[in-house]
């Protein structure tokens, strides 16, 4: 393709705009269509590039062009609520006519409708303009036919009214809510202010109407749920439904073993919190009976969990179902922590929490998802599955400013003693890798491992003698029990020691 000539002055010879011409130039551009150096693509759009190279072009250049054609036109429907950016090949606007128009690369779909109102923003400073938030979600929200609809729906305005509400607050939401009020008139579009009226309303919890998405119907529940936990706990528990755990049955039968046994657990579910003694010395002030002088507040701590390990009716005490979970939980932790009296024993957090990454239950959702994961429970077997399914309701909803992951630990031992299969110890050196297969699950809904996982040290607590005190932790020492570095030391199995577990 010959060049433009050089008398002809733009920025771009690639892609040319009458509309941004004066007269002079526009006739230079018509010689230069008549002797081949330019192309037409559209009336008032030339090139001097190849064919094949225009639908790039249009895509560069593509808030100039729509600025060029279709002057004081509007970002429309769905395109505006996805931010302006096309969608399968295909923009809407508003404009003052109906009409299809195929662009080298990109359909534009010209809708009649209102021009630009107050709100609506200049796109680099050209005439294509940004619609304002209240008029993309009133668009949105009005009728529309056919195989590809030009609006999103209720259920994207209102996850997007949801996100809202979340990000900026209550006030926001009201806030926006009362632009769409002044502005429908203007828009004929008091039928779509209505609707929006009411997902605004039932939100802040000021309506009664059903709102359609998951996270709508937890957030307007009689008592709110994080929707998003509870359908990894039903993801989960469809796992736990279809897979064939291995389940170890109890070992420790003398009220001695069970005693020792309910140390170790104690000791090593503090030790993965970072309650850390060395065990003799835990020992002394649990089994002993020797007076708690040193770190009295991690003592208790200790002696809290073993308490309710040795007792059987806490170790024998399921997690109910519905809303008898809550008193349930509360009576159980503060039963736990009542030496704590700073992380308020048996009221659930006021605060939000986190581990790491994981952010967990917010305050306000806190009853309503134990409920709604409670009633999943007698949907699994009893045992393993269901043992596994309590203990990550627990730990996801972490429903207590402290103590959290003890609790779970109980609440998962005692689903596996009612039935009478072996508890699990979590050692030291397996800490890693039992919070790594949590996080997967909580992040990923991967279940594999954590099964794999869960599996595994059950089987490896389960081949230890707990009548001797001494003897099984002097085994458990050769396993390397209580090891922190993964990468100097393996478990070891304690029938052999030698066996990587």
């Amino acid at each position: 393709m010959a060049a433009l000539d050089p008398k002809f002055a733009t920025s771009d010879e690639s892609l040319l705009l009458y509309a941004e011409m004066d007269k002079a130039a526009i006739r230079t551009v018509q010689r230069q269509l008549k002797t081949g150096h330019l192309v037409r693509i559209l009336p008032g759009m030339v090139s001097a590039s190849a064919p094949d190279q225009w639908p790039a072009l249009v895509a560069r250049e593509r808030l100039r062009v729509l600025a060029a054609l279709f002057p004081r036109s509007v970002l429309a429907y769905r395109s505006a609520f996805n931010g302006g950016l096309p969608e399968k090949g295909e923009i809407h606007l508003t404009s003052s006519y109906r009409r299809d128009v195929a662009l080298p690369g990109l359909k534009v779909v010209l809708w009649e409708g209102p021009p630009p109102a107050s709100g609506d923003l200049p796109m680099q400073g050209r005439e294509i303009y940004f619609p304002s938030l209240p008029r993309t979600l009133l668009e949105n929200l009005t009728a529309s036919r056919g195989e590809k609809p030009k609006v999103v729906g209720k259920a994207a305005v209102e996850q997007r009214l949801l996100s809202i509400c979340d990000a900026r607050g209550e006030h926001a939401l009201s806030e926006l809510r009362e632009q769409a009020r002044v502005l429908a008139p203007q828009l004929s579009m008091a039928k779509a202010f209505n609707i929006l009226d009411d997902m605004v309303g039932s939100i802040l919890g000021t309506r009664s109407s059903r709102l359609v998405t998951p996270v709508g119907k937890a957030r307007t529940a009689p008592v709110p749920y994080d929707a998003d936990r509870v359908a990894l706990f039903e993801q989960f528990a469809a796992q736990l439904r279809s897979t064939a755990l291995q389940q170890a049955p109890a070992v420790a039968f003398s009220e001695q073993a069970q005693i020792n046994l309910a140390f170790l657990e104690s000791y090593f579910s503090n030790f993965i919190e970072g309650t850390e003694f060395e065990v003799q010395e835990a020992r002394g002030f649990v089994l002993q009976g020797q007076p708690v002088l040193v770190r009295p507040q991690d003592s208790h701590d200790i002696l809290g969990v073993f308490h309710q390990a040795r007792d059987k009716g806490w170790a024998n005490q399921t997690l109910a179902t519905g809303e008898a979970v809550l008193t349930q939980l509360r009576e159980r932790h503060a039963h736990q922590m009542r030496e704590r009296p700073e992380v308020s024993p048996g009221e659930f957090k006021d605060k939000p929490n986190r581990a790491g990454n994981t952010e967990f239950v917010a305050p306000a959702l806190v009853r309503g998802t134990l409920v709604q994961g409670s009633l999943l429970l007698p949907t699994v077997p009893a045992g393993m599955p269901r043992a596994l399914l309590a203990m990550f309701v627990v730990t996801e909803v972490h429903p207590f400013a402290d103590g959290n992951g003890r609790l779970a630990r109980l609440v998962m031992n005692a689903e596996l003693s009612v039935v009478n299969a072996c508890r699990i110890i979590v050692p030291t050196l397996f800490r890693e890798e039992y919070l790594d297969c949590l996080r997967v699950l909580t992040r990923d809904g991967e279940a594999e491992p954590f099964l794999g996982a869960m599996q595994k040290i059950q089987q490896w607590t389960a081949a230890f003698n707990y009548n001797d005190i001494d003897q099984v932790i002097d085994q458990m020492s050769a396993c390397n029990a209580f090891e922190r570095s993964r990468s100097q030391f393996k478990l070891l199995a304690p029938s052999t020691q030698t066996r990587e577990v």
